[in-house]
């Protein structure tokens, strides 16, 4: 079968798709596979997959819940089959591949390489709820591609042996990978060509980097895709991968003769390479000077702190205080070189009021940092 139309495709074997250490993906893979093999419009979230109502080739996926509430956000299969053949043709990907997804299959990022896999006709291995030793001895196993968040990412590091030179493609998305981790990852991957993508599960892919990349940088638009900043530098764009709209009749995409908004501020540069600095929803006021939180957080991670959030409390007298919260033992030490870092690198403003360790992170189900949850913790009673 020929992988292109409006339908996805079910090219790959069943013998070649694994399910995790303990098999507690199948469930899942098999009814991904049952939608693919009867070409039935998919539903996918937190409690698995499943044929959705209706008829026509439509996929309803979820958002990560980042800005504190779940949707529904329902795409023609075809937005993604679309992006399924240019990634086939631009960076070799099909049939002689193996692919890895390491988070579960209702979040849209190990959803949409799933059934890439499986619409090109690679191998695939489902490795969500592997600890990250298993899931670095099912790499070993013939894989060579990889879909995964920084976080997922970071967590393979934290185990990582051996370098795995069998892998030869690593796409990176739902964050911002800081250069530290991507060095490691170079080591453990040392044939492999790891890609930045800036995307949302509204859009799909919206950017990508790669090696001619500047630092900084998510890389120039995605083939067929177009790109815009608005008076207030928000990015808008334009591509044939969008989604078509929201499942829940009070939410509607914020188009505008076809583009667009995504709620992220950014630049372009004169070769076309976009630079994020941050979401709208994340620039507050400190001290009667703009901040983005995601700018805290990366200076946090260059000081050393591994996964964290940067979080923004009301202050009569500054506008905001900021909170730091971070993944690990208490470490005075640590706390004192984060607010340095800050204070150096962002300014006086910047450096975290208070810094406070949990022993691990809440996290969404798409591997980031549960904010809204993080903010109702810490709210002032």
């Amino acid at each position: 079968m020929t992988p292109t139309g409006d339908w996805f495709a079910l090219n790959g074997r069943a013998e070649a798709i694994g399910c995790g250490a303990r098999g507690q993906n199948r469930d899942a893979v098999r009814a991904l596979l049952d939608c693919l093999a009867r070409r039935l419009p998919i539903h996918a979230s937190l409690d698995g997959v499943r044929a959705a109502e209706g008829a026509g080739p439509w996929l309803y996926c979820q958002s990560s819940g980042s800005g504190g509430r779940v949707k529904t956000i329902r795409r023609s299969q075809s937005s993604w089959i679309a992006s399924f053949l240019v990634n086939r043709d631009t960076y070799g990907l099909g049939a002689a591949d193996r692919y890895a997804v390491l988070g579960q299959l209702g979040h849209s990022l190990a959803l949409y390489a799933s059934v890439e896999a499986l619409h090109l006709g690679a191998g695939l291995e489902v490795l969500a709820s592997d600890g990250p030793r298993r899931q670095l001895d099912a790499l070993a196993r013939g894989v060579s591609v990889i879909y995964a968040t920084p976080t997922q990412l970071q967590r393979l590091l934290g185990a990582a042996g051996a370098p795995l030179p069998g892998v030869a493609h690593v796409f990176c998305g739902g964050g911002r990978l800081d250069p530290a981790s991507r060095a490691a990852l170079g080591e453990l991957f040392p044939a492999a060509m790891i890609r930045e993508f800036y995307g949302a599960s509204e859009t799909s892919f919206i950017a990508i980097a790669d090696g001619a990349t500047p630092p900084g940088s998510v890389g120039r638009a995605y083939p067929g895709v177009e790109l815009d900043l608005t008076d207030c530098a928000e990015i808008r764009v334009r591509s044939p991968y969008l989604a078509a709209g929201y499942a829940e009749p009070d939410l509607k995409l914020a188009l505008q003769d076809g583009w667009l908004a995504t709620g992220d501020v950014g630049a372009l540069d004169a070769a076309g390479h976009l630079f994020l600095r941050g979401r709208l929803g994340r620039m507050v006021t400190v001290a009667d000077r703009n901040l983005f939180l995601e700018d805290v957080e990366a200076a946090m991670r260059a000081a050393g702190a591994g996964l964290c959030a940067a979080l923004a409390l009301p202050d009569p007298l500054r506008g905001h205080s900021l909170l730091a919260v971070v993944e690990g033992a208490p470490d005075d030490a640590l706390a004192a070189r984060l607010r340095r870092h800050c204070r150096a690198t962002l300014g006086d403003h910047a450096a975290p009021r208070r810094v406070v360790f949990l022993e691990r992170l809440p996290l969404l189900a798409s591997d980031k940092p549960d904010l809204a949850g993080l903010a109702a913790r810490f709210a002032a009673p």
